[in-house]
């Protein structure tokens, strides 16, 4: 006897409904209704439909997870560095978790090329671009993420992030030259879409789309800050019209906050953008983790980072909550970036199912709201397979000397400090020492 198919309600949809007026929408399908082939409502093929022209149809793009904190806690990457030389070293693991996305509900596949500059692959004794070069790990990461996307409808990004050079005061010439470097292996690579995300300042976030711009491909722009702006001061809606006026079609921002935080943020942008008059795509690809303690700097000034984050991990249901936000605030690009597994995405996919029309795959094995739970042998377990259960239960950490919050070590130390310029080298011993007294005497702690 087999049971019939969960039910998929979403009562928390409320969209707007002209000016000044809201209107409250209810749906209720069965699994079995959403399931359909990934096309378009035009009949067109998804795959053959670009970024824009998706967006601009109303179409929500599910983007994918974080890459480099995943692969570092299944051993792939290196925590300290971030680089992902997995794309050469451990291709079947990146793979792997492009396939997971994919099935999770990703309709991007973005490229492995966090932290893929040139300099930042030589960075402090990094023996990547000498063993490797940048341009082999960046072509791996491409083709990779090709053969995953061609598997489903989705799209690839060929994405580069902020720059040793820039947090070194090279010049603009010198970092765009970092910059084109990678841009020339995504022309190369023929990626459907460009995206600049992980930027502290927004100066060298507008460098970076002046390079991308060059592909003549849609370009993204994301920002790793916070309601008070970039970390010159910027404030958020000025940061949005900057990119906007560099030639960003999609603007947002991604990491260093939680979801409730990058939604402020978001708000502030699209609220900036309103009143310089101008328009674009909106994108957010937050934390998977609740940080609500954090200070301009973000989440790296936690002192729980990068080792010790996981009583923050936010749950799937926590993530059901921020799509439908994301969504109402009129964001069509909802992702998400470190701390952000398969399971996360699928909650976005399975929030927004209504909307998108359709289910992932991986909802074949996850009954809505705790559905399967029915099926569970012990009867306080099989209560607990309803929706109200879920949206209602604060979790607990099960550590009973916990606090809520952090004191985040708050250094204040950023572009042009002497602390923060990069080199080659390997970071020596009497560095390290000179680090560690630094810390003693601005948080007190003592090794």
């Amino acid at each position: 006897m087999t049971s019939s198919p969960p039910l998929y309600k979403n009562v928390r949809s409320q969209q707007s409904a002209g000016v000044g007026t809201q209107c409250t929408a209810e749906f209720t399908v069965r699994a079995s209704d959403l399931e359909m082939p990934p096309v378009g409502k035009d009949g067109k093929s998804a795959a053959k439909r670009g970024l824009l022209e998706r967006l601009s149809s109303g179409e929500v793009i599910i983007g994918d997870g974080g890459f480099v904190f995943a692969l570092e806690k299944r051993g792939y990457v290196k925590a300290g560095p971030w680089t992902p030389e997995a794309t050469i070293e451990h291709p079947e693991a990146v793979r792997q978790l492009h396939r997971e996305f994919l099935r999770a509900g990703s309709t991007v596949m973005q490229t492995f090329t966090f932290y893929a500059s040139e300099d930042k692959l030589e960075n402090r004794g990094n023996y990547v671009e000498q063993k490797f070069s940048g341009q082999k790990v960046n072509e791996a990461a491409c083709d990779i993420a090709r053969e995953v996307a061609d598997e489903g409808d989705a799209l690839v990004a060929g994405g580069v992030s902020q720059t040793p050079s820039y947090l070194s005061c090279k010049s603009e010439t010198e970092v765009k030259a970092i910059f084109r470097k990678q841009l020339d292996v995504f022309i190369k690579k023929n990626v459907d879409f460009m995206l600049a995300e992980y930027f502290e300042h927004v100066e060298e976030a507008e460098w970076a789309v002046h390079v991308l711009k060059e592909s003549g491909k849609p370009v993204g722009a994301t920002l790793c800050i916070g309601p008070e702006g970039d970390l010159s001061g910027v404030s958020a809606g000025d940061c949005a019209v900057r990119l906007v006026k560099a030639g960003a079609d999609i603007v947002g921002v991604n990491c260093h906050f939680d979801p409730a935080t990058c939604l402020k943020t978001m708000k502030l942008m699209k609220e900036g953008l309103e009143a310089a008059k101008l328009k674009a795509h909106l994108m957010v690809q937050p934390l998977a983790l609740h940080t609500p303690d954090c200070n301009k700097q973000g989440f790296i000034d936690l002192p729980e980072f990068p080792f010790a984050l996981e009583p923050r991990i936010a749950t799937r249901w926590d993530t059901h909550k921020y799509a439908r936000d994301a969504y109402n605030l009129g964001i069509r690009y909802i992702g998400g970036c470190c701390g952000f597994e398969p399971y996360h995405i699928r909650a976005i996919a399975e929030e927004l199912a209504a909307e998108r029309g359709f289910l992932p795959k991986a909802s074949e094995k996850h009954d809505a709201w705790g559905g399967g739970l029915a099926m569970h042998t012990k009867p306080w377990v099989r209560a607990r397979a309803q929706q109200a259960y879920w949206e209602k239960l604060i979790p607990a950490t099960g550590r009973p000397y916990s606090a809520s919050f952090s004191k985040p070590d708050s250094w204040g130390v950023t572009k042009g400090d002497k602390d923060l310029m990069q080199q080659r080298e390997v970071t020596t011993e009497n560095q390290l020492k000179e680090m560690f007294e630094k810390q003693k005497n601005v948080t007190g702690l003592v090794a």
